[in-house]
């Protein structure tokens, strides 16, 4: 495996680096009480969103099993979300990945595009035989998008996560390499 050529270019979008300027940009989403609903944690504050920010700064590639490839999502130069894929096994064969988007872009497809490009990234750059999303089963935006790139729902795991002050559904969805399509 090679390192990773960043940023990302997609048909519209450009996948790259945090940087410690995204700081405002990012805190525009995740401090909305909505975008952190479903999310094991609560609307960031300025001081959150810096150290978050200072932390994904160097999530450059799945490396081991403490490494991360954390990407910031721009269209014509504005962030529009954020993606990222985690190795969800010692021998990096698999793959966990996120992502959160704002709000005022949904339904323009920005999410799929994104989420389309880490995809191919963990399947011909990482050589990752599996990737799995997990998300809560309320969170229908998010099972619709794991849905338009192919992967199918495995599990629905019921009142298995405490979030929150309440139990939630977990919803499972996962894409093998040899379904891919990039």
């Amino acid at each position: 495996m090679s390192e990773l050529a960043l940023p990302i270019r997609t048909e519209r979008l450009l996948l790259r680096q945090y940087r410690l300027n995204d700081v405002d940009a990012l805190l525009a989403y995740y401090g909305d009480p909505l975008v952190a609903r479903y999310v094991p944690w609560e609307p960031w504050s300025r001081e959150h969103a810096a150290e978050q920010v200072a932390k994904r700064i160097h999530g450059l590639g799945v490396t081991g099993m403490d490494s991360v490839l954390a990407l910031v999502v721009e269209h014509k130069g504005e962030v529009v979300g954020d993606v990222v894929l985690w190795p969800a096994d010692e021998t990096l064969s698999r793959g966990e990945m996120g992502w959160i988007f704002r709000p005022s872009v949904s339904g323009r497809g920005f999410a799929t595009e994104a989420v389309r490009a880490l995809v191919d990234v963990a399947f011909e750059h990482c050589g990752m035989h599996r990737v799995i999303a997990r998300l809560d089963a309320r969170n229908e935006a998010s099972a619709r998008l794991c849905q338009r790139v192919g992967m199918v729902k495995e599990a629905h795991l019921r009142q298995d996560y405490w979030i929150k002050g309440e139990w939630a559904d977990t919803l499972i969805y996962g894409l093998l390499a040899e379904q891919w399509h990039g």
